[in-house]
């Protein structure tokens, strides 16, 4: 299993930007998949997840309104497009894919409920 998060970058306060997760090494559409995110002092929290089939998503409730996220099965990838960024935003964001083909529940937001996790891509929102 791989998991390759890319499309971090330096935004100024009020843009936008689209994170990708590419995945190999499973079928992609079996497992719910999200995100995670790690800001400098604090733990990783869950930002958003998605069931396999993309019909139900969650997402924390910072987020809510600016960030959406999705995902291409047919490209094995899932994204994260995030929209009036805030200088709290500033994290590294880590895709996840959840660790069975069992249900996919609003409260599956601990690290414990997923099993592989891609490398990170930075996000810093300045001016």
């Amino acid at each position: 299993v791989q998991l390759q998060a890319s499309g971090g970058g330096l935004v100024q306060p009020g843009g936008s930007l689209r994170l990708s997760c590419a995945a190999s090494g499973f079928t992609f559409t079996n497992y719910a998949m999200a995100w995670f995110r790690l800001a400098p002092g604090k733990e990783r929290e869950f930002v958003a997840g998605i069931t396999g089939g993309g019909g139900r998503i969650y997402y924390e409730d910072s987020v809510k309104g600016r960030f959406t996220i999705s995902r291409d099965n047919a490209k094995n990838t899932m994204y994260l497009q995030i929209h009036s960024l805030k200088p709290e935003d500033t994290a590294v964001y880590y895709c996840a894919r959840a660790s069975t083909l069992g249900p996919y529940y609003n409260s599956y937001r601990g690290d414990r409920y997923y099993a592989y996790w891609g490398q990170g891509t930075q996000v810093t929102v300045s001016s």
